[in-house]
């Protein structure tokens, strides 16, 4: 990279590690090479390391493939520490999908580094590396310029001279080799590898209500992630990721029988790996685990992995961490009722939103002793309002059965507008056996013939109000709730009853439930 004519050119001629280097000789790297350099370089990792899913057009394969000859020009340079970051940085590309040759450039590149760097003499008792966490991996862009550029002041903990140390880079180096090629090298500190921290960020952002994949395809993935682990300690922290995904999935933002369908067989079969004995800790030394579905999620994911297990063990133990010792935290009687309990809120949620309902004993609740409808508690539950979305659902199912046998036109009026108005009140969506039962009714209201007029003067009722629960009472019993306080918002009972209206409100509910059941 040539030199900044406005930048001042890096020449380090100390190695942190306690020997000069002669400035003629290491001219071809660090002459080369200004702060101004690294600090365009550091900001263009940084977007790298973060935008890795992102479409581009080879720039990423560029910046990458420009640190690896950096480095293999100079694998045991002053400098080395600087490309070794930037590939570090690079990782979550490089195990994404790179283009033909560039991990294996970087792999190269890194594995000539490292033991030049290892081999050189070091004053250090310890290193950044040794404690270095993968999440800390997108504080290196930050780090490199205070790094290179000694006018800078530097606060973090460790000093300039152990970061730049060639063994800590050699160190760097390591981490990166087992992040691109498992198993070749040791003396690495544990980490997750980047499926791991994809997995975070997409359970995250799907828990969270802003996926960034498909919601189904998510969800499935993480059935197929339990039914395919074969280490016990890998399973407990996948039972763990299924506890917090069965949260959203009996939430009802699925719509998808066979989506529960899968993360119960999954969890079915990751128990049968179980003892039913109890364990010998005391009744309450089991952890009480995260009930934010995110952070459920990530603990799981991170249980997941054996890295992940050393480094949450780790953190406990010398960074005072608030964490359960793994020894509880993968106690198998603990994961097994934690399954158990998973399990069965999968199969009651399954029901709830899938299976027909038995809803006959909403009577009780409703109609009252002389089979008059309960006015005033329907009203008061058809009201846009989250304290009614507890009873949306079945009160949409209960009136849109009961509106087949209404005997009066009044009672067929309040009863399609509550099945309709309820609708609207579910959250997030009324349950696809709900959705479908109800439709089949308002499809037989929204296909009757109508007349071409109405048969009244004034306008149908106005069902976006916040009077509409009070002018409802009134219409069906005139006698015992007063009309509305506003005479605009009053209207005769042919407006009410009015067979247009009826085909207006069904063809609405019709168009909304075709789409949630599709």
């Amino acid at each position: 990279m040539t030199n900044n004519e406005t930048g001042s050119a890096i020449h380090p001629e100390h190695t942190g590690s306690g020997n000069t280097r002669s400035t003629a000789s290491t001219a071809s790297t660090a002459s080369d090479t200004s702060v101004e350099d690294v600090q365009r370089l550091a900001v263009a990792w940084e977007k790298l390391h973060y935008e890795y899913e992102d479409f581009h057009d080879g720039a990423h394969d560029r910046l990458a493939l420009d640190s690896a000859a950096k480095l293999g020009a100079d694998p045991g340079g002053p400098l080395a520490y600087v490309w070794i970051f930037g590939l570090v940085l690079a990782l979550p590309h490089l195990s994404w999908v790179p283009g033909d040759g560039v991990k294996e450039a970087a792999l190269q590149a890194l594995r000539a580094a490292e033991p030049v760097l290892s081999a050189q003499d070091c004053g250090h008792d310890s290193h950044p590396y040794d404690v270095h966490d993968d999440e800390e991996d997108e504080e290196l862009a930050g780090w490199l310029v205070d790094l290179v550029d000694e006018t800078q002041e530097w606060y973090e903990d460790r000093p300039r001279e152990e970061w730049r140390c060639p063994r800590n880079a050699a160190g760097f180096a390591r981490i990166a080799l087992h992040v691109l090629d498992p198993g070749s090298v040791s003396d690495v500190p544990p980490r997750l590898p980047p499926e791991a921290h994809a997995s975070i960020d997409t359970l995250s952002a799907l828990l969270e209500g802003y996926p960034k994949t498909d919601v189904y395809d998510e969800i499935e993935e993480q059935a197929r992630a339990l039914r395919s682990v074969e280490d016990p300690d890998d399973r407990a922290g996948r039972i763990m990721v299924v506890r917090a995904v069965g949260w959203y999935a009996v939430s009802g933002m699925v719509r998808r029988k066979d989506i529960l369908d899968e993360l119960i067989e999954a969890l079915e079969e990751a128990l049968s790996h179980y003892p039913a004995e109890p364990c010998g800790h005391a009744w309450n030394a089991h952890p009480l685990l995260p009930h934010f579905a995110p952070e459920a999620a990530r603990l799981g994911i991170e249980l997941s992995y054996a890295g992940g297990r050393v480094r949450h063990e780790r953190r406990r133990t010398q960074h005072g961490d608030d964490g359960a010792p793994l020894e509880l935290l993968l106690c198998p009687a603990f994961i097994a009722g934690l399954g158990q309990e998973s399990l069965t809120q999968l199969r009651t949620g399954r029901d709830l939103l899938f299976a027909p309902r038995d809803v006959a004993h909403l009577d009780a609740e409703y109609l009252a002793a002389d089979g008059r409808l309960q006015i005033e508690k329907i009203a008061e539950r058809v009201e846009y309002t989250s304290r009614n979305e507890q009873y949306a659902d079945d009160l949409s199912l209960w009136a849109a059965r009961r509106f087949e046998q209404a005997a009066t036109a009044r009672e067929r009026a309040v009863l399609l507008l509550a099945a309709h108005q309820t609708l609207q009140i579910a959250y997030p969506e009324p349950a696809r056996a709900v959705a479908e039962d109800v439709l089949r009714v308002l499809r037989t209201v929204a296909t009757a013939p109508r007349p071409a007029q109405c048969a009244h003067d004034d306008d149908h009722p106005q069902l976006q109000y916040s009077g509409f629960r009070y002018a409802m009472a009134h219409f069906y019993a005139p006698e015992d709730f007063p009309a509305p306080e506003r005479p605009e918002q009053a209207r005769s009972e042919a407006a009410w009853t009015c067979p247009r209206f009826f085909g207006e409100v069904a063809e609405a509910a019709v168009r909304k439930l075709e789409v949630l059941v599709a």
